[in-house]
């Protein structure tokens, strides 16, 4: 099994995209959703509940855990983890932004009941390369237990101005393996 996930969402219109081509291969994924666009758009969220994927958090403020000292990332936290909460999600796993984490992610993720979690397969999509170069770098290194980190929505250094490719990569990934993709979830199941 491999593991798609998804960062900086939900958007409008690339999350409902990626939710088309997982549904037409049968395949799940996690959702590490920025709370303030999961409440400007929780319609993409619900569907993605709805049909067996995972929404896990991903934080309020995308900003860098070593920016924040303890206080400041807890607030960011709580702020996120209500907002959700308010959507009737309760995520069990985070992931920092760009992946850094402090001690102090860690003393939170422990108080707050979350399980950290990182990637092993980068596609550096927010470049805006093409879903063939994505595929030519990165596809060597899918395999059983990969964990595949994508971007549905735009975060802060986005090189690029929309998720097309990241639609497209996700079609090429599902129709060029013949490894079931499913949620962490799942995966942990």
């Amino acid at each position: 099994m491999i593991s798609l996930t998804y960062d900086d969402g939900p958007d409008p219109v690339w999350t409902p995209r990626l939710l088309d081509v997982l549904a037409e291969h049968g395949a799940s994924a996690t959702f590490f959703v920025l709370g303030p666009a999961a409440e400007r758009h929780p319609e993409p969220l619900r569907r993605a509940r709805a049909e067996g994927h995972e929404v896990a958090l991903h934080a309020d403020e995308h900003v860098r855990h070593t920016e924040l000292d303890g206080a400041q990332l807890a607030a960011d936290t709580r702020r996120a983890m209500e907002r959700l909460a308010g959507l009737d999600v309760r995520p069990r796993r985070w992931r920092a932004p760009w992946g850094v984490t402090t001690q102090d992610t860690h003393v939170i993720a422990d108080r707050m009941g979350l399980e950290l979690v990182h990637w092993s397969v980068d596609t550096h999509d927010w470049r805006g390369d093409s879903a063939g170069q994505m595929l030519a770098a990165c596809g060597p290194d899918v395999g059983p237990g990969s964990v595949v980190l994508m971007h549905d929505g735009l975060g802060p250094g986005a090189r690029r101005e929309d998720c097309a490719e990241t639609v497209e990569l996700t079609e090429r990934l599902l129709a060029g393996t013949d490894l079931p993709a499913v949620s962490l979830d799942r995966m942990a199941a």
